[in-house]
């Protein structure tokens, strides 16, 4: 699966749980950056626990 974010073509490692808009799955890179904002929580995707720390 790849990231969610458009544009990327990176595998999505990580699940982020937005308030006020759907789930999306996204690459790490993505994620770091997208995760910092407030409300927003992330988890990593089964099996890829060891590329999010």
């Amino acid at each position: 699966m790849t990231c969610a974010e458009t544009g990327c073509d990176r595998e999505a490692a990580v699940r982020l749980h937005i308030p006020w808009a759907a789930d999306r799955d996204v690459c790490v890179a993505h994620a770091r950056g997208l995760g910092q904002q407030d409300g927003v929580v992330t988890e990593p995707l089964d099996g890829k626990e060891s590329e999010w720390p």
